[in-house]
């Protein structure tokens, strides 16, 4: 009887503790990556603001940065792909972009055959 008592203890036991080891959250969750792009307007070795149009909508964002953005300036148009931390938006790559400007040819005008 003994025996079958400390069995059923043991089992008891071992159940408890693998219930206990599964309510642990997990910590290893990866935050999704954004990306937003827009014009710096201020910018310092911690932040970076930047103002970006969306649907007609003039937006301002602020990032915290992880490290300094190299070659960066105010009216600069800038990628930042950044996450979310404990409310902040952290940007973890800011790449500049320089917009190319499309070329427009002239049209050649033909003789219209008949009019002088």
């Amino acid at each position: 009887m003994r025996k079958v008592l400390s069995c059923i203890i043991g089992l008891v036991f071992l159940l408890s503790a693998t219930a206990f080891a599964v309510d642990k959250p997990t910590s290893t969750v990866k935050s999704a990556k954004m990306h937003a792009t827009g014009k710096v307007i201020e910018i310092s070795n911690e932040s970076i603001k930047i103002e970006r149009t969306l649907k007609g909508d003039v937006e301002s964002m602020e990032f915290t940065l992880d490290r300094p953005a190299a070659d960066v300036s105010i009216n600069d148009s800038v990628k930042i792909e950044y996450v979310e931390k404990d409310g902040k938006l952290v940007a973890s790559r800011v790449v500049k972009v320089i917009l190319k400007k499309k070329e427009i040819k002239p049209i050649e005008t033909k003789p219209v055959p008949g009019k002088k």
